[in-house]
């Protein structure tokens, strides 16, 4: 989740705080360009990123999809259409993943699963 500068700090309170989540915050690591401050929360079976983005003025919702091929998946995406939309956000370099988009424009992230530890 994308999260303007001004509602960061509440929104990681009601995950934190309010829902009870477990969070971690991640500053400092290598994190998206563009990106100043990321918490990630146990969403249940899932991982939910808050990201605060200062140029935001709304937040946006981008979504995360685990694979243990990429490559794979990307071909896969590519015989439905699907092209990589890369332009969206650099990514470190270490990082081994395609940002897509679904018909409605909703952002996902294609990337490699990570290990359970």
């Amino acid at each position: 989740m994308k999260i303007p500068t001004a509602q960061f700090d509440q929104t990681v309170a009601f995950y934190r705080d309010v829902l009870g989540l477990p969070a971690e915050d991640v500053t400092g690591t290598e994190i998206a360009a563009g990106v100043s401050r990321s918490v990630g929360v146990e969403f249940g079976p899932n991982r939910l990123w808050l990201d605060e983005v200062p140029n935001y003025s709304r937040s946006d919702v981008w979504l995360e999809l685990s694979t243990d091929d990429v490559p794979a998946a990307m071909e896969r995406l590519a015989a439905a259409g699907i092209t990589p939309r890369d332009e969206l956000e650099p990514l470190p370099d270490t990082m081994r993943a395609h940002w897509i988009a679904n018909p409605a424009g909703v952002v996902h992230l294609v990337a490699q699963a990570r290990d359970p530890d």
